[in-house]
């Protein structure tokens, strides 16, 4: 029975699978050799994180599960990302696994359930397509990921048994974060709208638990974040022979595959009047020697931590005398609303001192002929025209972390010591626009620098990317004159 419902998970093009050959492949096999497990240094930051869940929602069910691999096309995925509110409880990898809290008196027992690793003892492992060891390669069994990531781990086959057991002792209050696994939606139903809040307080919960990072977590960004600056002395360096943005785009993501899991996000390599695009990230246009570079790009740890930063670059190595009234506008903004970050200010008081040196600097070049009190009035804000986007948003294992928190703890709330975002004030001047002046048109800037909050104020994680307009014509300056840094010795798992 196991081998044939195996076959039907195998595809038109396989070849039939005879009984002789199912019997030939099960024997003869060797011990595979597996890495010795023992627990992760993060055992107890994640012991810790599941506790703060327990005790919030005392006596109910929760399913948190970390998702599967996406389609690409037809029978290929992408490769697999976890989840990222799963891997902040566990610290587990692999696909389609579900986190389980069954309440136990007021406090919860924590399991995780997961595809169990038969090894070559089961004709899954060469018939099996997606997950058979032949084909992807050998994955932990649930005894070594009970003891590398210090939770209980049982077979998801055993998951419908084990809620059946929960239910026979009495009705909870159930809670699961939706959108990730079919089967999560199948042993939890979506239910009624009272359903829906409850998962709706779950997801908003473990987005602010992520507002504040740890000390391990801060430590994983910086080096996120150095990373990164090697991935930018790479472009810089190609940037002297390369024709096109894709060439760019191309060293970049070699460094983050070299020294992390991948890039955080699709980078945008955007030449010319591309930076106006504020995603560009088709990265195919050419480059020419008089005109800019924006690239906002980041490298992911295999720990799953972020880097978000953008340079605008000059092609040549020189700003022009327009490229540079404009770009430092920006940088007049970047430095005001990083004065912002302290604790205790509104989140949003960054982005309010950028947008007024903004207003000011559009009125100072002639994009803007009003006042700047006029122009940044509640009923205009005119300079929006040129500036789409806020400057900020939190950084951590997502680019834009803690999606899922409630307006008054994040976009309305207060800054506090341990939260980390991004800061990054820009101007676009499309090449079409008649309101701006043709000298400055098609010009496209950015600064981003990624911010902790710190006790007494803030600290610049990327401080040292150059950012001054000075220091990064050095830069690229000693980039082409002695090359980009080093790769690491290993890669940055963080």
């Amino acid at each position: 029975m196991r081998a044939s419902r195996v076959r039907a998970q195998t595809k038109a093009v396989d070849a039939a699978t005879p009984e002789n050959l199912l019997k030939f492949m099960l024997t003869g096999w060797q011990e595979s050799p597996r890495k010795s497990s023992k627990a992760d240094a993060a055992v107890p930051n994640w012991a810790e994180r599941r506790q703060r869940v327990s005790k919030e929602f005392p006596g109910e069910l929760i399913a948190i599960p970390t998702g599967e691999r996406k389609v690409r096309a037809n029978d290929t995925h992408y490769r697999f990302r976890p989840g990222t509110d799963f891997f902040y409880l566990t610290g587990i990898a692999a696909p389609g696994c579900i986190l389980m809290f069954f309440p136990v008196g007021a406090k919860h027992r924590a399991v995780v359930y997961a595809q169990a690793s038969a090894g070559k003892s089961d004709a899954a492992f060469f018939l099996d397509r997606h997950n058979g060891e032949l084909w992807e390669g050998p994955r932990p069994g649930l005894r070594e990921l009970q003891t590398r990531h210090g939770i209980e781990c049982r077979s998801l086959l055993q998951l419908e048994g084990d809620l059946q057991t929960h239910r026979r002792r009495g009705r909870a209050n159930k809670r699961a974060l939706r959108g990730l696994c079919a089967l999560t939606d199948t042993v939890i139903p979506r239910g009624a709208a009272v359903q829906a809040r409850r998962d709706a307080v779950l997801a908003a919960f473990l987005s602010e638990m992520r507002l504040i990072k740890e000390p391990l977590e801060i430590r994983a960004l910086s080096r996120a974040v150095a990373a990164t600056r090697r991935g930018f002395e790479d472009v810089i360096a190609e940037l002297k022979t390369a024709r096109t943005e894709r060439e760019l785009e191309n060293v970049f993501c070699a460094r983050a595959r070299l020294e992390g899991n991948d890039v955080g996000y699709a980078p945008i390599v955007a030449a010319g009047s591309h930076a106006c695009t504020l995603h560009w990230n088709r990265n195919d246009g050419p480059l020419r020697k008089d005109a800019l570079l924006l690239l906002d790009a980041g490298i992911e740890l295999n720990s799953l931590y972020t880097a978000d930063i953008t340079r605008t670059l000059p092609i040549s190595g020189k700003f022009s005398n327009e490229q540079r009234a404009v770009y430092d506008i920006v940088l007049e903004a970047h430095t005001a609303a990083v004065q912002a970050v302290k604790p205790g200010n509104e989140y949003l008081d960054a982005h309010k001192a950028a947008m007024a040196v903004l207003a000011r600097g559009l009125r100072r070049l002639g994009v803007l002929n009003v006042s700047t009190a006029h122009a940044l009035l509640d009923e205009n804000q005119f300079y929006r025209r040129y500036s789409l986007h806020n400057v900020s948003h939190m950084l951590g294992m997502d680019v834009h972390d803690c999606g899922n928190a409630r307006p008054h703890r994040y976009k309305y709330g207060r800054l506090a010591a341990g939260m980390v975002l991004t800061i990054e004030p820009g101007l676009y001047f499309q090449p079409d626009d008649s309101t701006v002046p043709a000298q400055y048109r098609g010009i496209g800037v950015r600064i981003e620098d990624d911010v902790l909050v710190t006790p007494h104020g803030r600290r610049l994680l990327s401080a040292d990317v150059p950012r001054d307009a000075v220091e990064v014509e050095r830069w690229m300056r000693s980039v082409w004159s002695h090359g980009p840094a080093r790769s690491l010795d290993s890669p940055a798992v963080g």
